[in-house]
């Protein structure tokens, strides 16, 4: 059965040895049992051996790696081992936040329901933060997580109080658009819904060396929801 997307729509840099796609927000990276459709099975609808290099969040979207060929696997996979991928993300946050490079370093446990928490018995954890813009009451934010621990990013925002909007499982807000639009209506008899259905979280870019020694750097565009979300910001900032 083929599904919707279409992994080639999603390509946003190939050589022989890989394909980096943005990924769409929704889509699990790895074989789900409740999804039908997940980047992997996508991958290999298109190509005959592919392998994901690293994990995005279900609902995060963003730059993702993935190897066409073993060599270029290893190649890769070591890189991230010796934290020579520079990963850079980009958040919406809640409340007002000036960062300059500043520097989260909490060891992170994963708990069996799902969720981290920051323990001295979790696993060492890495992440800059710095400001790139702020409105009214969000910030948004660029992120460069070290080490790649689950939940990561999210979970080293909301310990600086800065959680990302959206991400309730972490102590994010949902946004609505009557948060930032006086002249905002409904039609009646209406639930208002969030602006965006996920936390505000999107892979930004991906730097590494290919398998002939040349530095690449891919950034995945914003999506729509993300866009959306910048755009009410911006034009409703007083």
């Amino acid at each position: 059965m083929k599904s919707k997307l279409n992994f080639n729509d999603l390509i946003i840099f190939q050589n022989d040895d890989f394909i980096l796609i943005n990924k769409p927000p929704f889509v699990s990276t790895l074989e789900d049992r409740n999804e039908p459709i997940n980047i992997l099975s996508l991958a290999r609808e298109a190509e005959p051996d592919p392998q994901v290099c690293h994990r995005l969040d279900k609902d995060t979207s963003g730059v993702l790696a993935i190897a066409r060929n073993p060599e270029a696997y290893r190649h890769l996979s070591m890189q991230f081992e010796n934290r020579e991928v520079t990963k850079t993300y980009q958040a919406v946050v809640d409340g007002i936040h000036h960062f300059e490079n500043h520097l989260v370093d909490a060891p992170i446990l994963k708990l069996n329901d799902g969720t981290v928490c920051i323990s001295r018995e979790g696993k060492s954890a890495q992440t800059y933060f710095t400001t790139q813009q702020s409105f009214k009451n969000h910030t948004l934010i660029r992120c460069n997580p070290i080490t790649g621990r689950m939940h990561q990013i999210r979970i080293h925002l909301a310990t600086l109080k800065a959680p990302i909007t959206g991400d309730e499982m972490y102590g994010g807000i949902p946004f609505f658009v009557s948060s930032v639009k006086r002249a905002f209506h409904l039609k009646k008899e209406t639930d208002e819904q969030p602006l965006m259905k996920r936390m505000a979280l999107h892979a930004f870019s991906l730097e590494f060396t290919l398998v002939n020694g040349e530095k690449l750097k891919v950034e995945a565009p914003y999506p729509k929801d993300f866009k959306a979300l910048l755009k009410q910001l911006q034009n409703n900032t007083r």
